[in-house]
This record gives C-alpha cells, structure tokens and sequence, in this order.
C-alpha cells in the first residue's frame, strides 16, 4: 500500500494503524517520489495527499486513471478543499477523507475500499464469462469493452459503473445508491458526480448520447439499464 503524505507526523501515524489490519506501508513524501513509485509495481491501494511539493495529488491522480491496470484510491484533503474534493471524484478517486480525520475513520475507509474492490473481483457463477448488450461485450475479468468489436477506453470507474448496471437489468438506481454501490459508500453531496461519470460513459458506448439506449435516465428518479438490453452471457 502506498502512502503519500508529505506530513511526516500524519504519514507514520497512517502507516503505524495500516500494519495493525497487516497492510505494509511504503511512504512518499513529495510528488516527484509518488509519482516514481505508483508506477514501480501494483499497489492494493493508494492514500493521497492532494496538497504535495511537486505534483499535485490531483496530478497523480490523474496519471493513474490513465493506466489500464485499477488501483483504488482514498484521497486526503483539507477541509477549505471542496473544490479540489469535486475534482479528485471527477478524476476517479475512489473516496476522500478530510482533515484533521480520526484513525478509526481512516481504516473504517480502507476495510470498506477493500471490500468494494473484493466485491466487484467476484465472478459470474459458472466461472469467466462476457457480457452482451446488442453490440457492446463486457469482459468481466479482463475488464474490457468493445462495441461492435472495437475496444472503448474505459476508466475504472466507467467500467464498474456499466459493469453494475450490466449485472441487473432493467433495475433503476437511484444516484445515491450508485454512489453506495459502486463508489462503497455514499459521498454526501456528491450525487452530481454520478452524471458526470454517467455521461462520459454515454459518450463511449452510446450511437448518440443525447438519445441513450442503453443507459437510460429515469426522470425523478435515477438511472437503468434498459430492460430490452438484456445481457446475455458467453463463455470466453
């Protein structure tokens, strides 16, 4: 797990809390160094600081969700940030934590991002199998997805956004139970996040996003898979 903090006190706190639920902790202290080591090897999960000397929380941020490969991670704010709290959920950080913060709510955090990531690694019963919705193929394991056989660049939380929906058809879901359901736990607030992510994911897979047809707005109320879209599983 990588810790990046340039707040050394905070930062041998987080690590000395971490090793107690058998997490290993590497620490960076300044952007450059984050930047080098989120890159050197697969990390459980990262915890982010946005204010760094160097680049930016935001900036790494940024530079992981360009990566194909998922890491999850918890961004650490101040509380005059709100702004860059917004940007760092635009940007795909799976949650934030405001400071001065409690340890119990830190780890409370990381148990409940493990059990997210946990959650969505499960399977379809019957082992590997796709996903076909008309002319998009969702690969579960590979997380992948093409429409009409040409690969679309997904983030990771695009991904588990249409992933989700993927798994129940026609079921409406409500922003705040998407938060609840993909992101782990609702982002008071927040829910605009929810459009935004909805959005771009339109822009991906939908012939014309002004007219979706596969992930539909249920006016009042919150968003579908329509039902006429139903999935149908392949062995892969």
């Amino acid at each position: 797990m990588l810790v990046v903090e340039d707040e050394r006190d905070i930062a041998e706190l987080v690590a000395l809390h971490l090793e107690d639920i058998d997490c290993e902790p590497t620490l960076a202290a300044d952007g450059h160094e984050a930047m080098r080591l989120a890159f050197a090897r697969e990390w459980d999960l990262v915890i982010l600081d946005l204010r760094l000397p160097g680049p930016d929380g935001l900036a790494i941020c940024r530079a992981l969700r360009r990566e194909s490969r998922y890491v999850p991670i918890l961004m650490l704010t101040s509380k005059s940030s709100e702004l860059d709290r917004v940007l760092g959920l635009e940007l795909g950080a799976d949650d934030y934590l405001t400071k001065p913060f409690s340890v119990s709510e830190l780890m409370a955090r990381v148990k409940a991002i493990f059990r997210r990531v946990e959650s969505l690694g499960q399977r379809f019963p019957g082992g590997a199998e796709s996903l076909t919705i008309g002319p998009l193929t969702i690969n579960p394991d590979g997380r992948e997805v093409a429409v009409d056989g040409k690969p679309m660049a997904l983030t990771a939380r695009e991904f588990d956004l249409l992933l989700h929906f993927a798994r129940h058809p026609g079921r409406v879901f409500s922003r705040a139970q998407l938060l609840d359901n993909v992101w782990g736990y609702g982002h008071d607030g927040y829910e605009h996040t929810v459009n935004s992510h909805i959005n771009r994911l339109r822009s991906k897979i939908e012939p014309d996003p002004a007219q979706p047809k596969f992930i539909v707005t249920v006016w009042g109320v919150g968003y579908r898979l329509e039902q006429r879209q139903q999935p149908q599983l392949r062995s892969v």
